[in-house]
């Protein structure tokens, strides 16, 4: 077997994408025949070489899998957890290593992907793709158009103006004044649906993201999870035919 840099074979055993990998190398958190390896131009045969991620041994895993769970509030989404809070790998029982695809904070519920295919993490995480997200947004006070206008044409979240969203008005509350909205973005700042929001005077009090590309969950109970069908993940990376998951 040829030999593979070391962060494309760790992104094809599904530790994370072939970028995070890299961040994990220079961290000093790889192996390579019990010696840390830090360089990124490293690279090993699979077949002859043994490689560890933070003490474990790193194994070809055949197996793809593809997970879409419907992430109530109160859980995090990061995999290493210092705070003793429910993680969403608690409720994700299977016997891959998956990790999530992108985050969604511990007060927003919804649509979330995890697999252990770190090529496909990288491409539905990195921006180039534009795969949208779909959110239904709940805030304080009546929405005006001018407001909606404006999360249309892009707002400032400290220093950075966001890309062109589709906005519309689901519903308008005034005795409970709430305003409930559908809000499609193809980035992925941190926080950057409540920070769009805040940007406009209006503080977020419920966020729920809907759907992953034109994936939904609304049949699927918060908490559950199910597996994504292979033209499922086409749909998700805007593939017709000829790509084989």
């Amino acid at each position: 077997m040829e030999e593979i840099r070391l962060q494309k074979y760790l992104a094809e055993c599904g530790i994370a994408s072939r970028r995070k990998c890299e961040e994990y190398i220079e961290q000093g958190k790889v192996e390579v025949n019990g010696k840390i390896v830090i360089e990124l131009g490293t690279k090993i045969n699979p077949q002859k070489d043994q490689v560890k991620f933070e003490g474990k041994e790193v194994r070809e895993n055949n197996k793809l899998v593809y997970i879409l769970l419907n992430k109530p509030i109160g859980y995090v989404t990061t995999t290493d957890e210092q705070f003793g809070r429910d993680k969403v790998l608690d409720l994700v029982k299977v016997r891959e290593r998956v990790v999530p695809v992108g985050r969604l904070d511990m007060y927003t519920s919804g649509a979330l992907i995890l697999t252990n295919d770190g090529d496909f993490v990288y491409k539905v995480t990195h921006p180039k793709h534009e795969i949208t997200k779909t959110y239904t947004v709940t805030i304080k006070g009546i929405i005006k158009s001018e407001e909606v206008e404006k999360l249309r044409e892009g707002v400032d979240i400290e220093g950075y103006i966001t890309k062109p969203a589709k906005v519309k008005i689901l519903k308008t509350d005034t005795e409970k004044d709430i305003s409930r909205l559908e809000i499609i973005i193809h980035e992925g700042k941190n926080r950057q649906v409540r920070r769009m929001c805040e940007a406009i005077g209006k503080r977020v009090i419920a966020l729920h993201r809907s759907k992953i590309g034109n994936i939904s969950v609304k049949d699927i109970e918060l908490g559950k999870w199910r597996y994504l069908r292979k033209e499922e993940i086409n749909k998700i990376l805007g593939v017709s035919g000829g790509r084989s998951f």
